[in-house]
């Protein structure tokens, strides 16, 4: 597995304004390494302490991004140094993230995660949950900066699905972006596209999208 080569290649075919975030999770640190002696500097994880560990092991200069869910106990891990929550799923979780950042007098910048797929496993708002939430929003969510959407496609092979889930999460994004917002809340990034769908991703709008197995091969489940 030449990860140099990868993300080179996956770069070559990134469009203007779209970031890659090499997905990190179970991945030892040596591979990471690699990646970041490309020139690679923005990593994603799914697991509070297994981004943690590799925070403390590896270079200050990676932008760490939770991608996975985010339980609300496990917020304090990553607090501190997080450049990125993609997974912002609930208020209740965004409540901790507040919470958690006034303790540290530190402004974290989330994604709100849409559900968007056609399947019970995923987490998210909904399209109403999600404008209720920016309309009514709290005036003590003062520790949060809400950066934009996050949305995962439904595992499937059918790519006129996942274009139309995405183009969909596409439209949201552009209604509430014209819509009057607090200061703590923008439209800035749209989170959509992994391995097998970031084309379709990119080509519905998406500002950053989240490779993993298409830079260090299958993952290590035995992490």
């Amino acid at each position: 597995m030449d990860i140099k080569s990868n993300i080179k290649a996956i770069n070559d075919t990134l469009t203007a304004g779209c970031k890659l975030i090499a997905v990190s999770k179970t991945q030892p640190v040596e591979k990471i390494l690699q990646a970041y002696q490309t020139g690679q500097r923005v990593f994603g994880e799914n697991k509070a302490q297994e981004m943690l560990a590799k925070y403390e092991a590896l270079p200050k200069d990676i932008e760490w991004h939770m991608i996975g869910h985010l339980q609300s106990n496990k917020v304090k891990y990553i607090a501190p140094f997080v450049s990125l929550i993609h997974s912002a799923d609930s208020v209740k979780l965004l409540e901790e993230i507040n919470k958690q950042g006034q303790k540290i007098n530190r402004i974290i910048p989330c994604l709100l995660q849409m559900y968007i797929a056609d399947e019970d496993t995923k987490f998210g708002f909904s399209q109403g949950e999600v404008i209720e939430l920016l309309i009514n929003y709290p005036p003590s969510f003062t520790h949060v900066h809400i950066l934009g959407l996050m949305g995962m496609a439904s595992f499937t092979n059918d790519q006129q699905q996942i274009r139309a889930e995405f183009r969909s999460l596409k439209v949201l994004f552009d209604k509430i972006r014209i819509m009057p917002l607090p200061p703590q809340v923008e439209m800035k990034e749209l989170s959509m596209g992994m391995t097998g769908d970031y084309r379709i991703g990119m080509e519905e709008g998406s500002t950053l999208v989240r490779i993993g197995t298409g830079i260090f091969g299958e993952r290590n489940y035995s992490i």
